[in-house]
């Protein structure tokens, strides 16, 4: 049943988003009876982010709820991709859903994460602390967060591009926690003699993080909670 109400609430937005529904329908009412296989055929990955900012900032689901409906849309586009051949390209084939990272101990508790969080101190307390919310929140690697560009973030539609091994990407969507950190990180991130301008995180000499300073902060912290060297 939850398969279906996600699905219908997305078919309700695409509507709704499109022009597709009379005046003075509520949101609640609107039919999807007929929605076609064309009108499927014609959604891409933008339209399933705006539709994922649409549920955090109307809707107010929580990244939970969010999740799910990931979920769902990928169960519904992969049946119609790989099991009936009936739509070629689909369209969050590049859509990720949060995941434990293995940058973290595997075995980190949402109590220890908090915990993590809020050891986080320093004069660059701002920038450790979106690195960390980022491992936890984000399914990211080491090598890869280190990697990240200014331009791989995409605030319109809260996302983040993720450059993984052999050059390819992915994108993952961020939720509150991911972009109110970033946006704190960004506002107090250098500008002067930065030597890697694009870099999203960068060192005291104003370059590009290295993994091994990164490994060094995360060890810190996790040892300011009784997790040192169990990472």
């Amino acid at each position: 049943e939850e398969y279906y109400l996600d699905l219908r609430t997305f078919f309700r937005y695409v509507k709704q988003a499109r022009g597709l529904v009379p005046d003075g329908v509520e949101f609640s009412e609107i039919s999807i009876a007929d929605v076609t296989l064309d009108l499927i055929k014609t959604i891409d990955l933008t339209q399933v982010f705006e539709y994922m900012n649409f549920l955090s900032t109307e809707r107010k689901n929580k990244a939970a709820a969010r999740s799910r409906k990931v979920s769902s849309l990928r169960s519904f586009f992969n049946y119609l991709t790989n099991k009936t051949g009936q739509l070629q390209n689909n369209p969050v084939k590049e859509l990720e859903t949060p995941k434990l990272k293995k940058s973290l101990p595997k075995y980190l508790t949402l109590e220890k994460s908090l915990d993590l969080l809020s050891s986080v101190d320093g004069s660059n307390k701002v920038r450790d602390y979106c690195m960390l919310v980022l491992f936890l929140n984000c399914g990211i690697r080491l090598s890869e967060l280190v990697g990240l560009d200014l331009d791989d973030i995409n605030f319109s539609n809260s996302t983040m591009k993720i450059t993984g091994k052999g050059n390819k990407e992915r994108i993952v969507y961020l939720n509150d926690a991911c972009t109110n950190a970033i946006n704190n990180y960004l506002a107090v991130r250098p500008h002067d003699g930065v030597k890697d301008r694009n870099a999203l995180f960068l060192s005291l000499r104003k370059n590009r993080i290295s993994p091994k300073t990164v490994q060094y902060i995360v060890k810190k912290y996790l040892g300011k909670i009784d997790m040192g060297g169990k990472g």
